[in-house]
């Protein structure tokens, strides 16, 4: 029998830990991300992200916010600012798509999290002009989003919604191995980019990783 999902709403205070966690995951795995990105890209992800996540968590512990919303604008915001590249502006929209989707106050509901991940994907999606099977962060989104929604339309609570989100995202991540890039630099290098793992969608599992660490508390 599936779990009902708690009704309690999630407050500013589930953003800071969110970024925390994201934080701590991207500081750890930051030459992975690194050897990863050398392989196709720049082998900058790994000190973009990291440098990133400081600043959006400084930003967040300098003045907590206010809200769920808010506290997700300011992170994206931070990213966009901090982060080089084509990261920056990516990771920043998956912030404030997710943002603009919120109710503004200081809470939202399990439901209105997980609609707004998706408004995210799409956000991501139009930016990055990237589609599934493209060998990008979408090919980990998608199946991260996709995953909550099911679970959350089945009455799964949202920490467990979360958790199988963050294991798609794992399995979208491995799964662009064996793909052709088609966006960004790694395109330039045509069959070459087969065989390697993209870094961003694997920088984006962890942040689904993060996310559902958050949501447990």
């Amino acid at each position: 029998m599936p779990t009902t999902r708690t009704q309690a709403d999630l407050d500013a205070d589930f953003v800071l830990r969110w970024i925390g966690a994201l934080d701590a995951l991207v500081t750890t795995h930051e030459d992975r991300l690194t050897e990863l990105d050398a392989a196709i890209g720049d082998a900058d992800h790994g000190a973009n992200m990291t440098r990133g996540m400081h600043a959006a968590l400084e930003d967040l512990s300098s003045a907590p916010p206010a809200g769920v919303a808010e506290g997700c604008r300011r992170v994206g915001m931070a990213l966009i600012a901090s982060i080089g590249g084509a990261s920056g502006p990516l990771y920043g929209t998956v912030f404030v798509s997710l943002a603009d989707a919120l109710p503004d106050g200081a809470t939202c509901s399990s439901t209105e999290l997980v609609a707004g991940l998706r408004e995210s994907l799409r956000g991501v999606a139009r930016l990055g002009a990237a589609v599934v099977g493209d060998k990008t962060m979408v090919d980990a989104i998608a199946p991260a989003v996709a995953a909550a929604e099911e679970r959350i339309a089945h009455d799964i609570d949202l920490a467990g919604a979360l958790t199988a989100a963050a294991v798609a995202a794992d399995e979208g991540a491995a799964g662009t191995v064996p793909m052709r890039a088609r966006k960004g630099r790694a395109s330039y290098l045509g069959p070459r980019s087969e065989g390697h793992q993209d870094p961003g969608a694997t920088s984006t599992a962890l942040l689904f990783h993060a996310l559902a660490t958050a949501v447990r508390g």
